[in-house]
């Protein structure tokens, strides 16, 4: 059940707390009620615990917790309407978020009449249902009290956890994954003759079978991110199918995997399928498909796009529970079965969850007798022990506290469902009555839909799951729910996201989860007719709900009418909506996300929604909001992002005094909010704030009032050219603001350079200039995003006197810095800075000391023990297409743990002497288009290095722990020494005839090569040919050649041990 007793009952205590005062209860024509209601669920509480547990297995337990908890829901509605009566009376009252007004209300005859008889009834039925508690003989086990929202103190104590979205995953099932993820990497990338190929033998299946949580989503990926793989095919996609199957979402997520854009393409199938396979076509493609249910997904969707699209080659690889899902899909016998992990490696994949870091492993070793003892009872599947470890990872290192896990009186529970993993169940009652509802509610998720964490702690406050008054930071208090469910591992951070923002959860995991809630909530997918047929039959307070692209697949908004008493409504997909169908059949509703639909014609009734809080209509074709959304008092999140149709706000949503989130982003470039705005006091989270002027007022100025601000973001800044409309903004003294966003409308083109049409005039540059000037953040901003700005020179804020202004910040993202002629001075004292990524400069073409060295803003020497840059791990320059000169000289002490630097598209002729001398952390350099780059030598820790389309580049040089090199059109490439450590080799030039003689002075364990027809028919004449002395002494080798737009038409291998020689090419 998405919301727990113990937690449900504490909410309506408060609430009845707040009216419960002797004016109120005397103003309510009744003795007592009130308490009475409270004296009863108080007694009823310490016995809540206990029957939260034991409806799991006794249905008629579970009658009475249905029962109860319906009460309860009709408790905060009446207590809801009380406070919307309040407000009505009082705007302070809506401001306050409070019932200290409430008394003014009750004056109304009738509304006290109503719900004074509400309560009264209410009362009877708790009393009934108190007299019938007595039969379970409920044991007292006392109540989880976390009204102050505290979560586990693991987050002080193991706050290395929290910094990593991976958690070290990368070997999360033992020593035998690397074994098993060489096999399948040398058995795909070898091919098998005599298997069974699709579309005249482009496209090979492979598989891997095993029961849920023994790791194949885990082999797959290491599998999808070995370095052999991802230099063998020119796209790698990888999506995740599941039952409720979503044909256009799954085409649109491989599509955006591929490179392509489905942007115009609708939600039609065949249209996604052309688009797909135009992204494929001369590609040679890995697909990975995880967690395959049936041969759906890949016969009606994915195969065609892919066999008419891709190149001979191309490899797919199914995940599946199912042994006869991998032989409908025609996959290569023997198919990978994944065994359990033995004692050991269960052991270690324990210790290395529990473990905070390394020190930590000493005392964790001398608990090995119990861990052992637990990971059998976990009967050694990989995510059962790995959800364990979060749990022990919670607990103090003792044979205490682990001995009470080993001896839980859960794992003998008798009469569990079968969906209901044990591992999963401890750790589960573990939680505080807080995070399990946010658990469980996080399980009801569409699985197709990847949600940010904004989103869910937003719907998390919306369902009253985070406790606290409307003034505390309920966001922060939700991120850090979120986080401990990532350190428990009950979620686990999408790998292709940063700072953990968005998590997907294990199917076992979101099983138990939804068993757990299903006598309140149901999850479906439109196909699912034996599922979706129960919303004419049961009643459900939480709904989720996914449909498809097509006519046949939409949801008749009709069949939803019935569930009168849903309190969420999760819904991802088109509609069927006929005329005058309305919004008004959920009177109850707290939390309304729909998404991608097609819902204009609800728009109008969307204020009868007087209980929501959270109301999100992402992407959907709404092009207005009703004028009297004023009328949503308790309304707390607003996401309209993008809604393109969506061209103002109306002037009834300054009377949201709840609103803490709003977001604009991608609607209408023209989009406009009312005067008044800054009345929304309460707001903690604003995106898309556009920027515009009617007549002597600026939409700038009703930012000022809004002191509660963490992040904003503007956008069409370019409107305002009033400083003094910046100045009113008063985002200086934001103090809690972390995140900015500064943006102006582009003004440069595909070259890099300002289009045109889009000229500057200097009377803008000074406009734009004054306005920044006065949008200096705050000290406490951590993260700074400024685009399309068009000044000649940077904010003042941002140079070497002002910098101070930026003290906290560790991240700079800058796009389009169309006229600036230099670099910001001011960043390198910045104690904090981590990454600095800036993108389209064409008016920069030197960057000099202003930019490197302390000295030059200092009106004192700085200490010598100082550096430039003393945290700095990534730097992008890209687009600089000007840009001739860095100068960084070795005596400039800078970027000591500097790891990562991306340059691409600028006319440098050489890297700056600082950058090899002093950047000692430095692993992974990219450098792409530096036209005048003739030399790079003297990287003394470079691990992966990668040249492209560099046209002066002659040398590499004395790069000594270099493993990985990557050349692409880099024709006048001529020497390459001093690289004794280097593995692997990757060479791109359709037009190279031969290769370059330093491979004879090279010996790279791989070389990977995509070369003209010429040099690949002279590779494959082996021993005889020209070729042979500069390839013969690598181990593999792998070579390919174009024919018109397919990349890799014809190919040659080479192993030297034992010695193999293949190609296609006819002689």
């Amino acid at each position: 059940m998405a919301m727990i007793l113990n937690a449900l009952a504490s909410n309506v205590l408060n609430m009845l707390m707040e009216v419960g005062k002797e004016e109120v209860s005397l103003l309510l024509g009744v003795s007592g009620e009130i308490n009475r209601m409270r004296v009863r669920l108080q007694d009823l509480r310490n016995f809540l615990t206990d029957a939260d547990r034991r409806r799991i297995t006794d249905n008629s337990v579970q009658g009475w917790v249905t029962e109860l908890k319906g009460v309860m829901y009709e408790a905060t509605d009446i207590l809801d309407l009380c406070q919307l009566k309040a407000m009505e009376q009082s705007p302070l009252a809506s401001q306050k978020g409070c019932f200290n007004q409430l008394f003014s209300c009750l004056r109304s005859p009738l509304f006290t009449h109503d719900i004074s008889s509400r309560i009264k009834v209410l009362n009877q039925r708790l009393d009934n249902i108190k007299e019938r508690s007595a039969a379970f003989s409920f044991i007292n086990l006392g109540s989880y009290d976390d009204h102050g929202g505290k979560v586990h103190a693991s987050h002080v104590a193991f706050p290395s956890r929290e910094t990593s979205g991976e958690l070290d995953r990368s070997g999360v099932v033992g020593e035998k994954i690397e074994q098993d993820t060489r096999k399948l990497v040398e058995i795909m990338l070898t091919g098998i003759k005599g298997g069974t190929s699709h579309g005249d033998g482009k496209v090979m299946v492979f598989a891997i079978v095993g029961v849920g949580g023994i790791g194949k989503t885990t082999l797959a990926r290491k599998v999808f991110n070995d370095e052999a793989i991802q230099s063998e095919f020119d796209k790698t996609i990888c999506v995740s199918i599941n039952q409720d199957l979503n044909e256009a979402e799954l085409l649109k997520r491989a599509i955006i995997e591929a490179g392509g854009d489905h942007s115009h393409a609708g939600n039609a199938k065949a249209t996604l399928q052309r688009v797909l396979k135009d992204t494929l076509t001369g590609k040679k493609i890995l697909l990975v498909m995880d967690d395959v249910w049936n041969n759906i997904a890949w016969e009606d969707v994915l195969k065609t796009p892919l066999v008419n699209g891709a190149t001979p080659g191309s490899r797919v690889l199914v995940t599946t529970r199912d042994e006869r899902v991998a032989r409908g899909m025609k996959a290569i016998p023997p198919y990978h079965h994944i065994d359990k992990l033995d004692a050991d490696d269960a052991w270690s994949l324990l210790k290395k969850q529990v473990a905070a870091s390394e020190m930590d492993e000493s005392d964790i070793a001398a608990l090995k007798d119990t861990g052992m003892e637990i990971v059998s009872k976990c009967d050694d599947l990989p995510l059962a022990v790995k959800v364990m470890g979060g749990l022990l990872r919670q607990k103090d290192r003792n044979h205490s506290d682990w001995g009470k896990v080993l001896n839980d009186s859960a794992w003998s529970v008798v009469g569990m469902p079968e969906e209901l993993n044990y591992v999963v169940y401890i750790s589960y009652e573990d939680l505080s009555p807080c995070l399990k509802q946010c658990f469980l509610h996080y399980s009801l998720l569409p699985k197709n839909i990847v949600f940010g964490s904004n989103t869910i702690v937003g719907m998390w406050i919306g369902e009253g799951f985070v406790h606290g008054s409307s003034s505390d930071d309920l966001e922060e208090l939700g991120r850090q729910y979120y986080k401990e469910l990532i350190l428990r591992n009950l979620i686990e951070p999408y790998n292709k996201t940063i700072n953990q923002y968005h998590c997907i959860m294990h199917d076992v995991v979101r099983s138990f989860g939804q068993c757990m809630s299903q006598d309140e909530a149901l999850v479906a997918h439109i196909r699912e007719t034996s599922t979706i047929s129960k919303l004419g039959s049961q009643k459900f307070i939480r709904l989720s709900i996914e449909t498809g692209g097509s006519e046949s697949d939409k949801l008749k908004w009709s069949m939803l009418q019935e569930q009168k008493h849903v309190r969420t409504l999760i819904s991802a997909g088109q509609f069927e909506i006929k005329p005058n169908e309305t919004l008004i059949y959920f009177s109850s509703l707290r939390n309304l996300h729909i998404q991608s639909a097609n819902i204009a014609a609800l728009v109008d009734h969307i204020y009868q929604l007087k209980h929501l809080r959270y109301l999100s209509v992402r992407d959907s074709d709404i092009f207005r909001l009703p004028d009297n959304i004023g009328e949503m008092k308790f309304l707390q999140l607003l996401d309209l992002r993008s809604c393109r149709k969506l061209k103002k706000l109306p002037s009834g949503i300054v009377k949201l005094g709840h609103l803490r989130y709003l977001n604009m982003n991608e609607t209408s470039k023209d989009a406009t909010i009312p005067r008044g705005f800054g009345a929304l006091s309460n707001m903690r989270i604003l995106f898309g704030f556009p920027g515009h002027v009617d007549d002597e007022w600026c939409s700038l100025e009703e930012l000022g009032p809004l002191c509660e601000l963490r992040k904003l973001g503007l956008n069409s800044l370019e409107n305002v050219y009033d400083a003094s409309s910046a100045e009113k903004a008063r985002l200086c003294e934001k103090v809690h603001l972390t995140k900015l966003i500064l943006r102006c409308s582009s003004r440069t083109g595909d070259d890099g350079l300002v289009e045109e049409e889009a000229g500057v005039s200097e009377e803008e540059q000074r406009k734009i200039i004054g306005l920044f000037d006065e949008l200096c953040p705050p000290h406490c901003l951590e993260r700074l995003e400024i685009g399309g700005y068009f000044g000649r020179r940077l904010p003042r804020w941002m140079t070497s006197t002002s910098a101070t202004a930026l003290k906290s910040l560790n991240t700079l993202w800058i796009d389009d810095l169309t006229c600036c002629t230099q670099l910001p001075d001011g960043l390198c004292e910045l104690p904090y800075l981590q990454f600095i990524h800036i993108c389209h400069a064409p008016a920069i073409k030197h960057v000099g000391p202003e930019f490197m060295q302390l000295y030059h803003h200092c009106s004192h020497p700085p200490s010598k023990t100082m550096v430039s840059f003393p945290r700095l791990n990534k730097l992008d320059l890209k687009e600089m297409v000007q840009w001739e000169v860095w100068e960084w000289e070795e005596e400039v002490k800078a970027m000591p743990v500097l790891e990562e630097v991306q340059l691409k598209h600028c006319k440098l002729r050489c890297l700056p002497p600082g950058l090899s001398y002093h950047a000692r952390a430095l692993r992974k350099l990219s450098l792409e288009s530096i036209q005048h780059l003739t030399s790079l030598e003297n990287f003394a820790s470079i691990v992966d290095l990668e040249v492209s389309q560099n046209p002066d580049l002659e040398r590499i040089t004395d790069l000594p722990v270099l493993q990985k090199l990557t050349i692409i059109m880099c024709p006048k490439m001529k020497v390459l020494e001093g690289v004794p450590l280097l593995q692997s080799l990757f060479l791109e030039d359709y037009g190279m005839e031969a290769l370059p003689e330093y491979m004879r002075g090279v010996n790279p364990r791989q070389l990977n090569l995509d070369c003209s027809i010429a040099l690949l028919r002279s590779i494959a004449a082996g021993q005889p040919g020209p070729e042979w002395a500069k390839f013969s002494h690598v181990g593999r080798v792998k070579g390919y050649a174009r024919e018109e737009d397919n990349k890799r038409k014809w190919y040659v291998m080479y192993t030297r041990e034992p010695y193999n020689l293949e190609t296609d090419i006819d002689y």
